[in-house]
C-alpha cells in the first residue's frame, strides 16, 4: 500500500472541532462521509432526494440495491473502524460470513482458484443485502450527536463567496413542492453518485471541470432472489464466475440468510442476460458449475428478474485540477464509478473515508487539494484492476497499450497457476480485496511460482 495508509481510528484523539458540514447523498458513500465529518464538525446535515425507508427496503435512488453486492475485506475494515459492532450484529442476526476458501467458489476470468488451505488474512467477508447494510449504517449515522438527516430534498446549487474562491453552502429544495432554502456550511461534500452535479456547478463558478476517463463496458445485469434447499451447495456461501475472452458473461450467487440467495447474471455488449424467467435460468447454465445449476433449477423464486444497465466506468480526475474552490469536496462514485461486477464501489468509499479522516486530522487548510491527491492514490489501484480486467475482453472498446497487454498476459498465467497453488490464490485475493498493492504479485518469489505453475505440464482445471 502507499505511504498514506490510514492509521487505526481513534475517536479520542484531539481534533479541531466546530462548524457545519453538509453531505449531499445518503447512500453508502455519503454515510461514510457524514460519519467522518461528525468527529470534527459540531453539526452535520445529510441531504437526500429520496424518501428514506425506515426499514431495510430498496429505494428508487439506489436501483442497484436489488442486485448482488459484495463488501470486500477493505470495506469490512472500514465498517469495523467507523461502526464498531455493526458486522457482529449482522452475523448474530444470521447474515452469512465467509472465512474459508472452501466456502467460496471464486473463478475470475474463468479460472477456479484453489480452495485448499486457509486465508492468511483474518478479515472475513460479510454478506448482508445492500438495503440491509445501508439501512443499518444510516440508522447509526442518524443517532450520532449533531447529525440531522433530511430526505425528499434535492440540491439545486452552491453558495459561494463573490469571487467564487470558497463554497459557503448549498441551495436545496423540497421534492414535495417546498420553497427553496439555503444551508450555509463550512464544508459541502457531494456524494450524489455518478450523476452528481459538481462538474456543472464548477462551471457556474468559473472553474474548469475535471477531465474524465471513460471505459465503455455496456454491462447489463439481471438479478433474482431465490430460496435454495438447505445444504444445496454444501459449504459454499458464494459463487462468483467472471467473464473471460471467449465468454463475456458471468454470474454471482450470494447467500443472504439460511435459505435466501441472490443470483445476478451479467453480460457485456451483445451478450446481455434476459429478464424472462425461463430464459434467465437458461442463460446461467453455461456459466455456473453443473451442481449449482441443478440447485438453481430446484430453487423457489422469491421475485421476478430485474435488470439494470451500466454503460461506462467513469473516473473524474479532480486530483489534476489546478484550481478548485475551498469548502467543497467530491466523494464516492461522484469521483470514480467502477464497473459493478468487481464489487469495488462501497469498499473504495470506505478507503476514501479513511483518507478524509486523515486529512481532517491535519486541519482544514487546503483540504480539497490534499484530499483529492490522497484519494486518487487509493482509487488508482482499484481503477487499474477494473479497467485492465475489462480490456482483457474483446467486446470492450478501448486502447490497449503494451503495458496493459503485458499485465493482462501475466495475470492470465497467474490465475492459471493459482488454480492449484493456495499461496498464489491468497496473494491474488488480497489484491482483489484491496488489502494489498498489486506489486506483491510482481515480487520474484511470486513470479517464480507463476512460472513453475505454468510449466507443470498438467492441464488447468476448467473455469467451471
Amino acid at each position: 500500500m502507499s505511504d498514506d495508509t490510514a492509521r487505526p481510528y481513534d475517536p479520542g484523539e484531539p481534533r479541531a472541532r466546530g462548524g457545519h458540514g453538509v453531505v449531499l447523498g445518503a447512500s453508502i458513500a455519503g454515510l461514510f462521509a457524514a460519519r467522518v465529518l461528525s468527529d470534527t464538525f459540531d453539526r452535520v446535515t445529510l441531504v437526500d432526494r429520496d424518501q428514506l425507508p425506515v426499514t431495510d427496503e430498496n429505494r428508487r435512488g439506489v436501483p442497484q440495491g436489488r442486485h448482488a453486492h459484495a463488501i470486500l475485506p477493505a470495506g469490512t475494515r472500514g465498517l469495523q473502524e467507523m461502526f464498531p459492532g455493526l458486522l457482529e450484529e449482522f452475523e448474530a442476526a444470521g447474515t452469512p460470513v465467509v472465512r474459508e476458501p472452501t466456502e467460496m467458489h471464486f473463478a475470475p476470468g474463468g479460472h477456479l482458484l484453489c480452495q485448499e488451505g486457509r486465508y492468511a488474512d483474518p478479515t472475513p467477508t460479510y454478506q448482508p443485502t445492500r438495503p440491509q447494510l445501508e439501512g443499518q449504517v444510516r440508522a447509526r449515522v442518524a443517532k450520532l450527536p449533531g447529525v440531522e438527516v433530511i430526505d425528499r430534498c434535492e440540491a439545486a446549487g452552491l453558495l459561494s463567496t463573490p469571487d467564487g474562491s470558497r463554497v459557503t453552502g448549498v441551495r436545496v429544495v423540497g421534492r414535495d413542492g417546498g420553497a427553496e432554502r439555503e444551508l450555509t456550511a463550512d464544508l459541502v461534500v457531494d456524494a450524489t453518485g455518478r450523476g452528481g452535479r459538481t462538474t456543472r456547478w464548477l462551471a457556474d463558478l468559473g472553474y474548469e471541470p475535471p477531465r474524465e476517463d471513460r471505459v465503455a463496458v455496456d454491462i447489463k445485469y439481471v438479478s433474482r432472489s431465490l430460496r435454495l434447499a438447505p445444504g444445496a451447495l454444501g459449504r459454499r456461501k458464494v459463487v462468483i464466475v467472471g467473464a473471460e475472452p471467449g465468454r463475456p458473461t458471468g454470474a454471482t450467487l450470494l447467500q443472504h440468510d439460511q435459505d435466501h440467495w441472490m443470483l445476478t447474471l451479467i453480460g457485456y455488449s451483445g451478450h446481455h442476460p434476459p429478464t424472462d424467467p425461463a430464459d434467465f435460468l437458461e442463460f446461467a447454465k453455461p456459466i455456473v458449475p453443473p451442481d449449482v445449476f441443478e440447485a438453481l433449477c430446484a430453487a423457489e423464486p422469491l421475485d421476478d428478474p430485474v435488470a439494470h444497465r451500466y454503460p461506462a466506468s467513469v473516473r473524474r480526475r479532480y486530483e489534476r485540477l489546478e484550481k478548485f474552490p475551498d469548502g467543497l469536496l467530491v466523494f464516492g462514485d461522484a469521483i470514480c464509478s467502477f464497473n459493478p461486477v468487481y464489487g469495488q464501489g462501497m469498499s473504495v468509499a470506505a478507503l476514501q473515508a479513511a483518507v478524509l479522516r486523515e486529512c481532517l486530522a491535519r486541519g482544514r487548510e487546503r483540504l480539497p487539494y490534499r484530499f483529492f491527491r490522497a484519494a486518487g492514490r487509493r482509487i488508482e489501484v482499484a481503477w487499474q484492476m477494473a479497467v485492465g480486467s475489462d480490456l482483457a475482453l474483446p467486446q470492450v472498446e478501448g486502447d490497449r497499450p503494451l503495458p496493459v497487454r503485458l499485465i493482462n498476459a501475466y495475470f492470465t498465467r497467474l490465475l492459471t497457476a493459482a488454480e492449484r497453488d493456495p499461496v498464489l490464490t491468497q496473494e491474488f485475493v488480497k489484491v482483489s480485496s484491496l488489502l494489498s498493492s498489486p506489486l506483491i504479485l510482481l515480487n520474484p518469489v511470486t513470479v517464480g511460482r507463476v512460472a513453475l505453475g505454468n510449466l507443470s505440464g498438467r492441464p488447468a482445471r476448467p473455469g467451471r
